[in-house]
């Protein structure tokens, strides 16, 4: 996927998390390990937001796979540090297709 299309995807994504009452506190946040896409805020618990995108569902949830759900919880735990965050956080994942914006809760469960 091009960068250009998963910015329009992680835009997309935002307008869908502010329109849900999350606050955006940061994008594309970069670590050695890789990066969180969004986090957001809601209800006094951190989402860190790994933002998929494909031509239907199914074509976008198969990028999710252990080795990057691994490098995305290493990414949290150096934002969790930086920012001393104390509070509750889950990590989850937004699939943007041309139909559809789907938010998945907590995909480390």
């Amino acid at each position: 996927m091009s960068r250009a299309k998963g910015n329009i995807a992680e835009d997309r994504a935002t307008s869908f998390l502010q329109e849900e009452g999350y606050s955006i506190l940061e994008r594309n946040f970069y670590t050695k390990f890789g990066e969180i896409d969004i986090i957001a805020y809601k209800e006094e618990v951190f989402h860190f937001v790994e933002v998929k995108s494909g031509e239907d569902y199914e074509k976008a949830v198969q990028n999710m796979t252990p080795k990057k759900i691994g490098r995305i919880l290493r990414s949290v735990d150096v934002f969790i540090k930086k920012k001393n965050i104390t509070s509750d956080y889950c990590v989850d994942a937004m699939i943007v297709t041309p139909e559809e914006i789907t938010l998945i809760d907590n995909i480390t469960l």
